[in-house]
């Protein structure tokens, strides 16, 4: 299946020196794309261990944020940063205290778990954030965060405020919900298209339940123009444009592919039962009742009026689908989320006989 290309992008007005932190994990090459397609000067700082194969000149600056190892960074100007690799406060103080006299904008991607309470739906940008309750935010690390998941949202939002304390009223926050799209490596959208393609009987949450997803590529080109415009403040990048059901995801996603697949849609009783997680055995559900029935319902009015635009589902799942088939076979042999072959039959079968 090949991907959908999408139309060449027209030059910007005025070209940005641009400096992203990150740029060769999953969005950041998207916005590395974006910004050249649109004439913007674009450096790049990263541990380099990735290769890259720009369409167009790219400066790359080698650190290493997790060491605090800045030093390449000690020189140059830029109109505006986008930090898209802090996932903990003291890698925004390190890039704030280096970088707030030479960069006149600053765009942060945060995560709507950022926000404190998820049972309400329609939460817009007021919507408190959650409060960390360690014993000192910039002590924590990567690998902290790794052994509790748990500190991710609180730890995004501080990581916010700390945006906002070195680069004053010159910050923008983002905070998109699950981002899809070809390179994603956590496979937590490419899990569906993958198993809708393979066919037969799939198992699925309650066709009822909300979703939220951006594509990565939306995300990175709305970023570029927020740049462009110079746009503040704290924006939901939530997508799509419209409410969308679990059902209606399976349905576009369906469409990409050549399968007709039979979807059975599973009560969230049922799947507790079974012992079948939310967001990671059946990658991109939350239940839309109790505790979490906000998360996947947020309000995106403001990034859609600040310009946010949405390709289809199946324009998403189509060009990750034909990301995933180029992959090396050792990659494609094993999702990174979802169930096992195996395990989602073993969990139909008791779906069939409790129907029994």
């Amino acid at each position: 299946m090949k991907a959908v290309s999408a139309p060449p992008a027209a030059r910007a007005a005025r070209p940005l020196r641009i400096l992203i932190l990150g740029g060769t994990g999953f969005i950041g090459p998207h916005q590395v794309r974006a910004a050249l397609a649109r004439g913007h000067h674009v450096t790049l700082l990263n541990r380099g261990r990735r290769p890259s194969g720009w369409p167009a000149a790219v400066e790359a600056r080698v650190g290493d944020r997790e060491t605090g190892d800045l030093r390449s960074l000690a020189t140059g100007e830029w109109d505006v940063c986008i930090d898209n690799s802090a996932s903990v406060p003291s890698w925004v103080r390190d890039a704030g205290r280096l970088l707030a006299g030479r960069v006149q904008h600053y765009i942060f991607i945060s995560s709507i778990s950022a926000l404190a309470d998820h049972s309400q739906p329609g939460r817009d940008e007021s919507a408190a954030v959650a409060e960390y309750t360690g014993p000192d935010a910039m002590a924590e690390t990567r690998a902290s965060l790794q052994a509790n998941l748990a500190l991710y949202g609180p730890l995004k939002a501080w990581c916010e405020r700390e945006a906002e304390r070195h680069f004053p009223g010159r910050t923008t926050v983002i905070r998109p919900t699950l981002i899809a799209g070809p390179g994603d490596e956590t496979d937590r959208f490419t899990y569906w298209p993958v198993r809708l393609a393979r066919g037969g009987e799939v198992l699925a949450p309650p066709a009822a339940d909300p979703v939220q997803i951006i594509d990565a590529r939306d995300l990175a080109e709305w970023t570029v123009r927020l740049a462009e415009g110079n746009v503040r403040g704290v924006f939901h990048a939530a997508g799509p444009a419209q409410s969308l059901t679990v059902e209606a995801m399976v349905k576009g996603i369906r469409a990409a592919t050549k399968a007709n697949p039979s979807v059975v849609f599973a009560d969230a009783a049922f799947l507790a039962a079974q012992q079948v997680a939310m967001w990671s055995d059946l990658p991109a559900w939350v239940p839309g009742t109790g505790e979490m029935a906000g998360f996947a319902r947020v309000s995106n009015a403001r990034a859609v009026q600040a310009g946010l635009r949405f390709r289809p589902i199946a324009t998403t799942a189509a060009d990750t689908l034909a990301w995933f088939q180029a992959q090396p076979e050792a990659r494609r042999s094993q999702l990174h989320a979802g169930l096992s072959a195996e395990r989602e039959a073993a969990v139909l079968r008791a779906w069939q006989a409790r129907r029994a």
